[in-house]
């Protein structure tokens, strides 16, 4: 009769407790008060001593049904404050499907990658292979063969990046032509086209520490400097358009002989002039010329026999030019705000 009471008391006093907790720490806290070292079913665990031996059978029975009554109380209110905060954080995280949906934006094609995609269809559609070669050159492929010997000042306006004595980050692509004429072991004609990262001590608005070519390189039996020029009018048109004229200025290149400097009509003003084209009407875009002899000789060739023309116009100031890229550092900054003025037409 007394453990009844007891038992009746203690529930009661449970059943109170739980109808003011909010938390999972309040409940938290009520389970110790009645569960914990020190609580309510524990204190009277410890008064199993006192009882003479015949009677803790029957009590700690009463303790068991009592613990178990316990627990299942504190279970359900927990289930409930489970249920309860997750109502609550529903209605908060509610989405309101009124409002309209946020606009995923299609990502566009970078226009280095354009301009090296349009110049590879064009020059495959007229037979030429592409090629690739290691960024990581030596000095021998990078100058010597190219007719740049130990102590030629165009080594030094290269403004080369040495790791060491033998090996260099290339400054330009032509070492991929010296690279693929020895391959050639048979000497068959050659008509390949290497775009690729070159290295050099530079950077400003119009120029970059790294920045892109385009080597070209044809090889065979009466190739001629009028070859060439029809080459690279063809180029131009097909990049810049119809209209664009193209002008061949004599130069020095010391892997070329005779070597030229090519124009194009300036973008911005059509030839009329203006400040880009300091008032010309004319842009440079690249160096070109009828392969060295000498260059040919190290690479195998017999220059009796075979003639060829190269050329290197830097991918990146087409990119400029077409686009109308003030600076040439953006396109590697990788600002979406820059990238977005691109159109996406062609990846939607």
């Amino acid at each position: 009769m007394e453990k009844d009471i007891q038992r009746k008391d203690i529930i009661e006093k449970l059943d109170s407790d739980l109808t003011v907790i909010k938390t999972k720490n309040d409940l938290a806290s009520l389970k110790a008060l009645y569960l914990g070292k020190t609580g309510v079913i524990t204190n009277l665990s410890s008064k199993m001593k006192e009882l003479d031996p015949s009677d803790r059978k029957e009590y700690g029975k009463f303790l068991n049904e009592l613990k178990m009554e316990v627990l299942e109380k504190l279970e359900t209110a927990s289930k409930e404050i489970e249920s309860r905060e997750l109502e609550e954080k529903l209605n908060k995280e509610k989405i309101d499907i009124t409002l309209p949906g946020r606009k995923h934006l299609k990502g566009s094609i970078h226009p280095m990658t354009r301009i090296i995609e349009e110049l590879e269809d064009l020059f495959v559609s007229m037979g030429y292979d592409v090629i690739s070669g290691p960024e990581v050159e030596t000095d021998m492929n990078c100058f010597t063969k190219l007719n740049l010997p130990v102590g030629h000042p165009a080594r030094d306006s290269q403004d080369t990046f040495y790791i060491d004595n033998d090996y260099l980050l290339r400054s330009h692509t032509s070492p991929a032509q010296v690279r693929t004429m020895e391959a050639n072991t048979l000497k068959e004609p050659l008509r390949i086209v290497c775009p690729g990262k070159v290295y050099r001590r530079d950077d400003d608005a119009t120029h970059s520490h790294q920045f892109m070519q385009f080597e070209g390189l044809v090889v065979g039996e009466n190739i001629s400097l009028a070859d060439l020029k029809g080459t690279l009018e063809l180029f131009a048109k097909k990049l810049l358009g119809e209209k664009t004229n193209v002008r061949f200025r004599p130069s020095y290149f010391p892997f070329t002989e005779p070597s030229c400097e090519v124009d194009v009509t300036c973008f911005k003003c059509g030839g009329k002039g203006c400040s880009l084209c300091k008032q010309t009407g004319w842009i440079e875009v690249l160096g070109a010329g009828v392969v060295h002899p000498n260059v040919l000789r190290m690479s195998g060739y017999d220059p009796e026999k075979y003639t060829g023309f190269a050329f290197g116009p830097g991918i990146d100031r087409f990119a400029m030019f077409k686009y109308g890229i003030t600076d040439i550092r953006q396109i590697y900054t990788n600002d979406i705000r820059f990238l977005e003025q691109f159109d996406r037409k062609d990846v939607e």
